[in-house]
């Protein structure tokens, strides 16, 4: 078992300190007590975590238009995934034969696991997260036809899951879009709402359900 690594964040950046408590469960506190917060990682290294911070935000960066992958913290949410059964292919066929050109509608033909794709391909992108933004979209550039590509795209899993799997943070995924999330009835709001626009607040699934419900990638 390799020592317990930490996704270092300015709390700033991240519009303020993420805390997660001993049943996993994340609460944001002000940044005016604290500069940084140290995020315990499941299946990146540290190094790697911030390869994938950087990746993620370039393609759901923050603008004037609102925040983006950072500080959704979607790479918190792609570490979950990885150490969790999706990570390693608890769920997808993968014994041979495999078809070399097997049609797009049979997905990916192959051994290698989600983690070991993750884990070759970071080694290949070393210090990205130390080029500058035109330097990191031109090298997104050349591997966006990878198969480790197409699986970076779970960023927009982790912009808009529920927060109950590390992303989405506060929602804000939810928020840009207008999603309230998964609400059981709208009984409470019958005829209440004529004539303008029915924007309730984002309610989590832990919210909904009282936090009796675990994500799958605490499973086994």
């Amino acid at each position: 078992m390799r020592r317990r690594e930490f996704l270092t964040l300015s709390a700033s950046s991240i519009g303020g300190v993420l805390v997660y408590s001993l049943d996993r469960r994340v609460f944001r506190l002000s940044t005016r007590s604290v500069e940084s917060i140290r995020i315990p990682l499941r299946f990146f290294s540290r190094a790697e975590a911030l390869i994938v911070a950087a990746a993620a935000s370039r393609i759901v960066p923050s603008d004037e238009t609102g925040p983006g992958a950072r500080e959704a913290g979607v790479a918190v949410y792609i570490d979950r995934q990885l150490a969790g059964p999706w990570g390693r292919d608890r769920y997808r066929y993968s014994q041979e034969p495999f078809e070399e050109h097997a049609p797009p509608e049979l997905g990916y033909q192959g051994k290698a696991t989600p983690q070991q794709i993750y884990r070759q391909a970071l080694k290949d992108l070393t210090g990205f997260d130390l080029l500058d933004t035109a330097a990191q979209d031109e090298k997104l550039k050349e591997i966006e036809g990878t198969l480790f590509f197409s699986l970076l795209r779970n960023t927009i899993e982790g912009m808009f899951c529920d927060p109950m799997h590390g992303g989405n943070i506060d929602m804000l995924g939810w928020q840009l879009i207008g999603f309230p999330g998964p609400r059981m009835s709208n009984y409470d709001d019958v005829d209440k709402h004529f004539g303008e626009a029915f924007r309730p607040k984002p309610a989590s699934l832990s919210q909904v359900t009282r936090g009796n419900v675990r994500p799958s990638e605490d499973e086994v």
